[in-house]
């Protein structure tokens, strides 16, 4: 998306009202399997991967309980970790975020909550909205085996439940490390509220968390300046 906004512009206004359709302003059930918040023992990190880290970022910025939210890379070796290797689709990394998060006051279930039911939609292979590609793919990047057990029992779920209407791909896999994305592309949503793609794909990611889950929301992001 970034590579091109001019020229994506037309597709992003005639597609992204209806990207995500399976996903935005649909609440889903809580997860049954979770992490007690008597087990916490200080702050804690989610790394997850759904499509333009832009919106992801700037949507778990306005999550009670988060305190910090980092737009990187996933997946694929430091050395390829730069956005314009990442955009050719052979670093095996994909864009996602860094979630600092205090499970006193959310927990990590509830985080996979919001990231499967605003954040993206967990049911498009290799792609969300007008983003095409293997680095705009859905994947949860578990960092130890309380976060793994989580995640694959709220996939199980939400398919038992028959939640989508299509298969959920998200994909569940280790982290083996993440890389911060350059600084131009920190906090881009707070800096370009006004930016086409940020209206059309990105905005109403928050309006759908304000909307569905308002007892999570807050309205002030927590920026990372």
């Amino acid at each position: 998306m970034k590579k091109s906004l001019l020229a994506m512009a037309f597709v992003t206004l005639l597609l992204s009202c209806g990207a995500n359709a399976d996903a935005v302003n649909k609440a889903i059930p809580a997860p049954e399997v979770d992490t007690p918040a008597a087990e916490a023992t200080g702050p804690q990190v989610a790394v997850l991967a759904g499509g333009c880290f832009w919106g992801l970022q700037g949507m778990f910025e306005h999550v009670q309980g988060v305190t910090r939210v980092v737009a990187g890379y996933s997946g694929g070796d430091k050395a390829t970790a730069h956005y314009e290797m990442v955009g050719t689709e052979r670093t095996g990394h994909a864009e996602s975020v860094q979630i600092t998060f205090d499970p006193k006051q959310i927990s990590y279930g509830q985080l996979l909550r919001l990231f499967f039911s605003v954040a993206h939609d967990p049911t498009e292979l290799d792609r969300q909205g007008p983003d095409r590609g293997p680095s705009y793919r859905s994947e949860i990047f578990f960092a130890s085996p309380s976060q793994e057990r989580v995640a694959r029992a709220y996939v199980a779920q939400l398919t038992k439940a028959k939640v989508f209407a299509s298969p959920i791909v998200t994909k569940i896999e280790p982290l083996k490390g993440f890389y911060a994305a350059e600084d131009y592309h920190q906090d881009y949503l707070i800096h370009n509220p006004q930016q086409p793609y940020i209206v059309y794909n990105d905005l109403p990611k928050i309006e759908a968390l304000k909307q569905t889950y308002p007892q999570v929301y807050r309205a002030k992001p927590v920026a990372l300046r």
